[in-house]
């Protein structure tokens, strides 16, 4: 009787502090969140020039409409790296302006941002562009990927 005295009590406190405990932890990414994550790390490897890691931002399915016309992933693979591999080099990359849209059942989103790009060409010249990007991304087998991407120069100030 007397060990139940302090038992009990002792159990509720370990139960009591366990659930404070889960209330205060981290709470999940939202899915904007996760988006703005995916959009940052995505740029990242544009800007460092590292084509495998980019193109893992993209589906297998994806599509896309640039100023030249509309390509697909292998297109657009082929024609970057060839781009890249004469010795062309993105050196700044910036977002701004990011706007977020999810879908009703949070497996799809629209991202659209400005994007700010200055680029080493292999001549040495130095060339800065603003453009205008949208990204739509769908949620596939736990992991976002790029579906389709539309990409345009901003208008000038």
């Amino acid at each position: 009787m007397k060990l139940a005295r302090f038992v009990i009590p002792a159990l509720f406190l370990i139960l009591l502090a366990g659930f404070l405990a889960l209330q205060a932890g981290p709470r999940p990414a939202s899915v904007e969140d996760e988006i703005n994550k995916f959009e940052q790390q995505a740029n990242a490897a544009y800007e460092a020039n590292d084509l495998p890691k980019y193109f893992s931002f993209y589906a297998q399915d994806f599509s896309q409409f640039l100023p030249e016309g509309r390509t697909d992933l292998a297109q657009y693979r082929k024609d970057w790296s060839a781009y890249i591999g004469e010795g062309n080099r993105i050196q700044k990359v910036e977002l701004s302006d990011m706007h977020i849209q999810v879908g009703p059942n949070k497996d799809s989103a629209v991202a659209s941002y400005l994007l700010h790009v200055r680029t080493k060409l292999k001549d040495g010249k130095i060339t800065d562009e603003d453009n205008q990007e949208s990204d739509v991304l769908f949620k596939r087998d736990g992991d976002w990927k790029v579906v389709f991407l539309h990409y345009s120069a901003a208008a000038k100030k």
